[in-house]
């Protein structure tokens, strides 16, 4: 194999803005200054959140596996999950966890107003502390995306927050804007004098085709890459183009493209009529959902983003879903929640499940709906935990990355918030071997004692909350 190396930050760069990463070689890892035996790969810090709205009630969170939480199995051994994280401190409004437990989710603080959070969150704070200099250059400072409806407030549906309590990153809510934030536009010289020209152009160019001479150059004979990273930067690249005509639906014929169809799923003001909820069918959420978990996993995996967070379901969703949903080659529930409510609008939608939530009723609609949030999470984590997902220390992304799984409420009842903003769902991955994984813990913690314990395993010396408030190190959740 070639002596030579490459840096841990090469990109394929072309015309029209495009900036595409290339997936970690072995020829882009440096042996230590000391020697090679002795060498350590560098794997990048990165922090992301991961939120899910309406909760999972405090009740079902302790049926572990055999219940709700089922689909996390599977990754149970790279989770920690945490019950009894009290998010009370959390609460302003009174008695309304969707808004107040949402701007509190990662950030352990009460929203500022409608368009701010009280706080930064977690992922921020990591990434000033990380990288003091800024990010290296050609990365996206923060991602921010999602599949959400339920608008009204900000610290709804965005969860990474600057300090001033400011969005971190604009939300990118269709897998078309995800792909183009990410991997880049291209800009077509007659887009200013003929837009709908340079609309059917752009159908017709990948991201992919401005770069193709130097993809050319990294797979050909005369490329610094061995075989076997010249057949990942292959399969790499075909992965993107594959992304990238599912983002944009690129249909041909013989006699010329289509212009490509806008989402399935309604967005913007459409997407929150009045807050009277929408109707949408399970295949359409889940379709848009895994297109963006895939295109957001794929940003992590090429090394164009290592902060941010990921949104499924606004905290107060108010959605009327319908289908079929099944799970382990076996049906869990037949969706129809305005039917089965005998409700029209918001009245009809799956968020009053939580509201009727009984400790001592089956809750089968509820437990049905908690199901799926965990199934597409399960999707997503599982994105970046498989063999694509490996990097020089043997462990994958997942396991080297923190991530942080939340949510805005422990029970969905408006009429005792400390029940509502206690017992909030919490979990984290290993981040690299800094906390311990494999097992449901009862932390019985506040959550600024349980984010601030996170922020100095990760030895960052800034801390969340009032500068004059005493502190508890939750020490049980580090490894």
């Amino acid at each position: 194999m070639t002596s030579r190396s490459l840096s841990r930050r090469t990109l394929l760069k072309g015309t029209g803005a495009v900036t595409i990463g290339l997936p970690l070689l072995e020829e882009m890892l440096r042996p230590s200054p000391v020697s090679a035996k002795d060498s350590r790969p560098e794997i990048p810090v990165r922090a992301f959140n991961v939120f899910f709205g309406l909760g999972i009630p405090a009740p079902l969170q302790t049926e572990g596996f055999d219940g709700v939480l089922e689909p996390l199995k599977p990754l149970s051994g790279k989770l920690l999950i945490m019950r009894n994280v009290d998010q009370v401190r959390c609460d302003r409004n009174g008695i309304n966890a969707h808004y107040d437990g949402s701007a509190g989710a990662f950030t352990a603080e009460p929203p500022d107003g409608e368009a701010k959070s009280g706080g930064p969150s977690i992922d921020q704070v990591i990434r000033r502390s990380c990288y003091p200099q800024g990010l290296p250059s050609g990365m996206v400072p923060t991602l921010v995306a999602g599949t959400f409806f339920r608008r009204s407030r900000v610290s709804r549906y965005i969860h990474s927050f600057n300090a001033d309590g400011t969005v971190a990153g604009t939300m990118q809510e269709t897998p078309r804007d995800l792909f183009d934030r990410v991997f880049g536009t291209v800009n077509l010289p007659d887009s200013a004098a003929n837009p709908e020209e340079a609309r059917r152009r752009r159908i017709r160019r990948s991201v992919l085709d401005s770069v193709v001479t130097q993809y050319r150059f990294y797979s050909g004979r005369n490329s610094p890459l061995g075989a076997a990273s010249r057949a990942r930067v292959t399969e790499h690249l075909d992965r993107i183009r594959e992304y990238e005509q599912r983002a944009f639906a690129m249909r041909h014929d013989n006699k010329s493209p289509q212009l490509p169809p806008r989402s399935a799923v309604l967005h913007g003001g459409q997407a929150d009529p009045g807050g009277q909820g929408i109707d949408i069918t399970l295949d359409d959420l889940t379709t848009e959902w895994r297109l963006l978990a895939d295109l957001y996993a794929l940003a992590i995996q090429t090394d164009r983003v290592r902060f941010g967070s990921i949104t499924f379901l606004a905290a107060g969703e108010r959605i009327r879903l319908t289908g079929m949903y099944e799970f382990g080659g076996r049906t869990i529930w037949e969706f129809n929640d305005a039917r089965q409510l005998n409700a029209s609008g918001d009245q009809g939608c799956s968020h009053e499940w939580w509201h009727r939530f009984r400790e001592k009723n089956q809750n089968e609609q509820l437990r049905a709906h908690a199901h799926l949030k965990m199934r597409e999470l399960a999707y997503f984590l599982s994105r970046l935990d498989g063999p694509e997902s490996v990097e020089a220390n043997g462990r994958t992304i997942l396991e080297n990355s923190l991530f942080t799984i939340s949510t805005e409420s422990g029970d969905g009842r408006h009429n005792d918030v400390r029940r509502e903003l206690s017992s909030v769902f919490h979990a984290i991955t290993s981040a690299g071997g800094r906390f311990k994984t494999g097992q449901i813990m009862d932390v019985g913690a506040e959550g600024l004692d349980l984010y601030n314990t996170m922020l100095e395993a990760m030895d960052v010396s800034t801390s969340l909350g009032p500068k004059k408030r005493d502190r508890r190190a939750i020490d049980s959740i580090r490894a």
